[in-house]
């Protein structure tokens, strides 16, 4: 029999709660995007904003007059739903209204799902979702990777989306259909998720992060959490927090993925190799050799995503074409210089102690490269637990005095190089320096910051491509 065309129309419904017109909370990159695709549905859009710059753009880019928060709430009475962009906070006085007007609030992303159940813009896609605290990015483009291999034998198209590669909206509406969204996506836009239940979802790990946003860590977990409700759920059980909400869940068949010889139901590592045995038996998958970004970090994305294509129809030969293949993206682990028998890798991308641990693990001896805005958060406990790979220590940014004397405290007897300037390729230029200097055959200079980077640099981009540079100039 043939397969049915995929793209057909299926007698779609705009949702009630949509059809009869939204107010869209946010005049930037978000709010503009949805604003697009409900309009295009013939969905009346009331788009609200304080800022008058972000109106006029926004007026300007979607053809809807943009009106102030004020004025939206003149419009309550008619209409059943706000959808609001991922970066306004749950006390937004426009939200927090609306909800107490009783107002649906939801996000983009839960507008795009329910659009999609409804069969809007054909038969409803497969939704795979990527989240947690570190990474997200990795995963999501092996996992995609993995699909994409799939798709060759099913002939379903599969493309990153989300906060990689491109917006959900975009995905959907795209004039070659994707058939299955690999969405990575953040606990903003699982706050806002309210019916979002994915085909199948992965929560990696959970940290320490966006607590300003969320009011406490229980809070923010929460909202990550909502990814174990997806009808196939995996999760990262090498981290505590992560198995504290598996058994809350309540659910047994939640597929475990680890580090060490996986358990029934687990995918895992023995013998140098990725095993599952999610249907009990052992089932080599690939070699954990050569996977990028290279140490535990890689590993543990690699067996992340093969659970996630696993439950999907995926095979071996899938999954191993699709890591042999796969590179990882800028500042995230990537070799960016060899010399003298050392490795410079560019992690700029771990901008929390959580990410630099990952980066750190299996890393073997580093000159660690760190520093820049730590936001509060506490070094004590990533230093100790790597004090034993670190031949020196470069520091710069804002908190680098911080760094220095937790690694003074924690790891006495390694050399410690701190640069006070505060010019990013002056200051850059300095550390790498220094570990030009220090590095011996068969080291790593590691640039795993545990900080942000907008105390010097535009962005972790920015800082990146400084250390790469500075790594040629001195080695």
């Amino acid at each position: 029999m043939a397969e049915p065309d995929r793209r057909a129309p299926v007698n779609p419904v705009i949702p009630a709660e949509l059809a009869g017109g939204v107010i869209v909370a946010g005049a930037g990159v978000s709010g503009i995007g949805i604003t697009k695709l409900l309009t295009s549905q013939g969905i009346e859009v009331i788009l609200a904003d304080d800022n008058p710059a972000g109106r006029e753009r926004a007026t300007a880019a979607t053809g809807v007059t943009a009106v102030t928060t004020a004025q939206a709430r003149e419009h309550f009475a008619r209409i059943r739903t706000v959808v609001t962009s991922p970066g306004w906070r749950p006390d937004s006085p426009l939200l927090v209204d609306a909800a107490l007007a009783g107002l649906d609030v939801i996000g983009d992303v839960e507008a795009c799902y329910r659009l999609d159940r409804a069969g809007v813009f054909g038969v409803p896609r497969d939704w795979l979702v990527v989240t947690g605290t570190n990474g997200k990015t990795t995963t999501t483009g092996m996992l995609a990777a993995m699909m994409q291999e799939l798709g060759k034998d099913t002939g379903k198209r599969a493309r990153a989306c989300g906060n990689i590669g491109i917006a959900v909206a975009d995905a959907l509406t795209a004039k070659d259909r994707v058939d299955v969204l690999v969405a990575e996506l953040s606990s903003f836009q699982l706050f806002w998720s309210t019916e979002l239940t994915p085909d199948a979802g992965v929560l990696l790990n959970l940290a320490d992060d966006h607590i300003d946003w969320h009011g406490s860590f229980e809070h923010y977990a929460a909202a990550k959490a909502r990814v174990l409700a997806a009808a196939r759920a995996v999760a990262g059980v090498d981290d505590q927090h992560v198995r504290n909400l598996v058994a809350a869940s309540g659910r047994e068949d939640i597929i475990g993925f680890t580090l060490s010889a996986p358990a029934a139901g687990q995918v895992g590592v023995e013998g140098g190799r990725l095993v599952s045995r999610i249907g009990g038996a052992a089932v080599d998958l690939a070699s954990a050799d050569g996977i990028e970004p290279a140490g535990a970090a890689g590993i543990l994305d690699a067996l992340a995503a093969a659970a996630v294509a696993l439950t999907q129809g995926a095979e071996p030969k899938h999954i191993q074409a699709a890591l042999h293949a796969y590179r990882v993206e800028g500042h995230r682990g990537a070799v960016v210089h060899s010399a003298g028998g050392v490795d410079w890798v560019d992690n700029s991308k771990a901008t929390n102690p959580h990410a630099a641990d990952s980066a750190l693990t299996g890393a073997g001896t580093v000159v660690w490269v760190a520093g820049g805005q730590l936001k509060g958060a506490a070094v004590d406990e990533l230093i100790a637990a790597h004090a034993n790979q670190f031949r020196a220590v470069a520091l710069l940014g804002v908190d680098r005095e911080i760094l220095r004397e937790a690694v003074e405290r924690l790891a006495p007897g390694v050399p410690v190089f701190v640069t006070d300037s505060t010019d990013p390729v002056a200051a850059m230029d300095a550390v790498c320096e220094f570990a030009a200097a220090q590095a011996q055959p068969g080291d790593t200079v590691l640039l795993a910051p545990a900080a942000a980077s907008l105390d010097m640099y535009s962005g972790m981009s920015a800082r990146g491509n400084e250390f790469a540079a500075a790594a040629m100039r001195h080695c």
